[in-house]
């Protein structure tokens, strides 16, 4: 399997940072996510992803809500590792093809080809007011701007051939120049010239991972996706989302074995299932409800008044069609209160943990029990594991866990290549315009 190690300020409880043992700064500390990357790569890891929005999340007297340049950061962890993945979250919707084909392509060059980049196409009207707009675009012309975004990004890639820089001293040539070429682009929302002026990425492009669930985000990770990254609370759900998303795969003409499904999952970790429930609880309780409680009704598109904490949901919340914003986690987090029967006050404390992602309390043994089940029933290729306190979550999964998974020879024991793609076993894209290249030289 594949496992992947989701690094969140202080982990991702919402109260994880008002633990004793907690640094509320660490979310600006090099130093602590340092630690947190070699840390998974002393487990063999096959990376660690940063998730992030071009726009504050949410009340800051919540949770550590300043975070750094997720680029910028793994940047400086490339520097600090040697074999681990490297994957920052950026949206289509708010950044511009050249700069972040030149981002990602520098961050995979300064890796040895680690890099990878979570697509994402932000729904927040926060954001769309940082970049000058009243409102935010529909989720359909989001997706539609991705796509384009997407396929500019790899032309630009490719505007370089892999052998295009010769280095010849004598010749007096650096770079040869008809294997360098513009990528001349007009389609619907860019007219972009290019070449790039970053030298071809050494994985060809950076592994594209994707983390969206409604319709139109499955159909966009059928198309481009290398890994998804998704939230699925139960295995039933997880094993109709696997298949769903791996058939659409199949229709593109893509190789769906090709394609990581990779759950979110927050593992609670104690030696006993009595200290792993009182880790739990500990973290539980110090969650501050009416933080919670706005930040819920924020997502239901409700008011706060309207969610009393001991009823259910209400009857008449809008329906996922309705929604224009982070589609599949409204519906999961309904979904989750509905078939489980939950009061508001119960559902803020199921999403603590994990903002929707499935939440697992119990022994080493019992976490590694339960990741081979979903494993070995087509429910997902590998993980996102989202410790809920960082850094003893993480190590308590690396020293515990992993260990147990390798045993039963479900996971690595040792890296066997350097960079993302040989980790997730995908081979190097070619570059869409060799033929191109060739007839000019």
């Amino acid at each position: 399997m594949h496992l992947n190690a989701f690094l969140m300020t202080t982990g991702h409880h919402e109260a994880s940072w008002r633990l004793p043992e907690s640094d509320p700064h660490a979310g600006t500390d090099l130093a602590h996510f340092t630690h947190l990357a070699r840390l998974a790569e002393t487990g063999r890891m096959d990376s660690v992803f940063f998730a992030d929005s071009p726009g504050l999340q949410g009340d800051v007297g919540r949770r550590p809500s300043g975070i750094l340049d997720p680029t910028m950061l793994l940047a400086a962890l490339a520097a600090a590792t040697e074999h681990i993945g490297l994957i920052a979250t950026a949206s289509t919707t708010y950044n511009d093809p050249f700069n972040l084909a030149r981002r990602f392509a520098s961050l995979d060059h300064l890796s040895g080809g680690r890099a990878g980049w979570n697509i994402v196409t932000t729904a927040n009207v926060e954001a769309a007011r940082n970049f000058g707009l009243e409102t935010q675009p529909t989720h359909h012309d989001r997706y539609e701007r991705a796509a384009e975004f997407v396929d500019v990004t790899r032309k630009l890639w490719d505007s370089w051939t892999d052998d295009a820089v010769l280095g010849d001293k004598q010749a007096g040539v650096w770079a040869e120049s008809s294997r360098v070429r513009p990528i001349n682009h007009h389609g619907w929302h860019y007219r972009i010239g290019g070449p790039l002026n970053t030298p071809r990425p050494p994985q060809g492009h950076p592994v594209l991972v994707q983390a969206g669930s409604s319709t139109e985000g499955k159909d966009f990770a059928a198309d481009h996706a290398e890994a998804i990254f998704t939230a699925q609370q139960t295995l039933s759900h997880a094993q109709t989302f696997y298949s769903d998303v791996k058939t659409r795969i199949s229709h593109t003409g893509r190789d769906p074995e090709r394609v990581k499904i990779l759950p979110g999952v927050v593992p609670v970790i104690g030696s006993t299932e009595a200290e792993a429930r009182q880790v739990a609880e500990q973290l539980d309780e110090l969650i501050v409800t009416k933080h919670a409680h706005t930040q819920l009704a924020r997502t239901l598109r409700r008011h706060p008044d309207e969610l009393p904490l001991d009823r259910p949901l209400p009857a008449d919340l809008p329906t996922e069609d309705d929604i224009e914003g982070a589609k599949s986690r409204y519906s999961l987090i309904v979904t989750l209160a509905r078939e489980e029967n939950l009061t508001v006050r119960e559902l803020i404390g199921r999403l603590g943990g994990g903002r929707g992602h499935r939440t697992f309390t119990g022994t080493p043994e019992q976490v590694a029990d339960t990741l081979q089940h979903w494993f070995t029933t087509g429910a997902a290729d590998g993980f996102n594991i989202m410790p809920a306190v960082l850094p003893s979550g993480l190590q308590a999964f690396v020293e515990h866990v992993i260990p147990l998974l390798q045993q039963r020879g479900l996971f690595r024991t040792d890296y066997t290549g350097t960079t993302l793609r040989e980790h997730y076993d995908l081979s190097q894209p070619g570059n869409q315009y060799e033929h191109e290249h060739a007839a000019i030289a």
